[in-house]
């Protein structure tokens, strides 16, 4: 596989310049706490990130009987519970995937 398949644009920008500091001798490694120090806080950031897109919250909503039952039967047509369902079509419209209509 190569790199452009795994890599965005901005992480191969990264790396050229990596390698370039490091055949120019431009490169300075960190001391060991120094090191440390990086890698403690940004495996911090990761758990903090992780942990707030993955958290959920309780909702209650009415909704018209049905549109209840068309939404059970779609549900049904895909193979998955339909709360599951409800919330797939909310999140995608929270992440602007899916618009609404005017």
């Amino acid at each position: 596989m190569k790199k452009r398949q795994i890599y965005s644009e901005e992480e191969l920008e990264l790396f050229e310049a990596l390698e370039e500091d490091v055949a120019s001798g431009n490169y300075k490694p960190l001391n060991k706490e120094e090191l440390e120090s990086k890698n403690s806080f940004f495996k911090e950031a990761a758990i903090n990130t992780i942990k707030k897109k993955t958290k959920k919250k309780s909702l209650n909503i009415r909704l018209f009987e049905d549109d209840i039952e068309k939404i059970k039967a779609i549900a049904l047509e895909e193979g998955l519970p339909y709360q599951t369902l409800i919330s797939s079509v909310i999140h995608k419209l929270a992440l602007k995937q899916i618009k609404i209509a005017s």
